[in-house]
């Protein structure tokens, strides 16, 4: 599924190696530099050009629509509340801080924080309120993309077309990592499983609850994560794939409003005593996966980042 926001006003640029940003009517350019020095200034036009080591052909912007009259201050990590820093380390487990923003009305009003972090080596751009509350993830796309669909063949979000090229028949993965889950997971179920752009290998199964299971390009097992909430019970549930379109269509538009232009992977039902309690989702927001959690109206529960 696919959501183009066509009223982008608030760019930021961001490269493999650096973050910057722009004002909220403004667009970043990048200037050439050496990757071991950090040179970043402030020019007339209030944008601020930081020099990175590609000379910006790895750059991908971040876009977030910007009200009239508002404009951003950067802040640092320390200056955040507490409520987003809490946030940030309890569902992105090993982040590293690149740059955050209030965003402020012409009388000094905070309207809310743009927080951008590197998780597993890639970008993510959130949004939080004024309270710190979070948003939405925030979309990327490539210098070239800013306009239209926001993504190209052969680019690194070419996933939006829908043609799940990341998928991997189970059938087809390495003899190495069914072995390692046979032995170390024999009760577990294997769900759908994905490559990574690193070519790692990342396994959704089931068991008494939906697990992430991560391994390198050559089978070694990295690492396990479980995908059910803090605090939400299934014990004993039944876990059923499901297409996109069996969601609830609350579901689906909370999909579209908090991750726009992902692409979605694959979905589960959770049964308990005959009950519906609740769907798990697993989409594709930048190349970075979640998991979203939904009641049975529809109603968010939690977005579990998986990587």
């Amino acid at each position: 599924m696919r959501k183009v926001n066509h009223s982008v006003s608030f760019i930021l640029l961001i490269s493999t190696v650096l973050f910057a940003a722009v004002s909220c009517s403004k667009e970043m350019s990048s200037s050439g530099g050496s990757t071991s020095t950090v040179n970043t200034t402030t020019s007339t036009s209030g944008t601020i050009v930081v020099a990175t080591g590609s000379s910006g052909a790895d750059s991908v912007y971040i876009l977030q629509q910007c009200d009239n009259g508002y404009f951003r201050d950067s802040v640092a990590a320390t200056s955040l509340p507490d409520s987003i820093t809490a946030y940030l380390t309890a569902n992105y487990s090993g982040y590293v801080f690149e740059k955050a923003y209030e965003i402020k009305d012409s009388a000094g009003t905070i309207g809310g924080y743009v927080v951008i972090i590197s998780f597993n080596g890639k970008p993510v751009g959130l949004l939080f309120d004024a309270s710190g509350n979070f948003q939405r993830v925030l979309e990327q796309r490539e210098g070239g993309d800013i306009h239209g669909e926001g993504w190209h063949y052969g680019g690194r979000f070419d996933d939006r077309d829908g043609s799940h090229r990341d998928t991997v028949a189970l059938s087809a993965l390495p003899s190495a990592i069914t072995s390692y889950l046979a032995s170390n997971d024999p009760s577990d179920t294997l769900i759908r499983a994905y490559q990574n752009r690193d070519s790692s290998y990342l396994v959704i199964t089931k068991d008494n609850g939906l697990f992430a299971n991560l391994f390198s390009a050559s089978g070694d097992f990295i690492k396990r994560v479980s995908l059910t909430p803090t605090g939400f019970s299934i014990s004993h549930p039944v876990l059923q794939n499901i297409e996109q379109d069996s969601l609830a269509a609350t579901g689906l538009g909370l999909l579209t409003t908090i991750f726009p232009n992902y692409v979605f992977e694959s979905a589960v039902s959770l049964t308990v005593n005959g009950q519906l309690q609740g769907y798990a989702v697993v989409i594709d927001a930048n190349n970075t996966k979640y998991a979203v959690w939904f009641d049975a109206s529809g109603n968010l529960i939690a977005v579990l980042p998986i990587w």
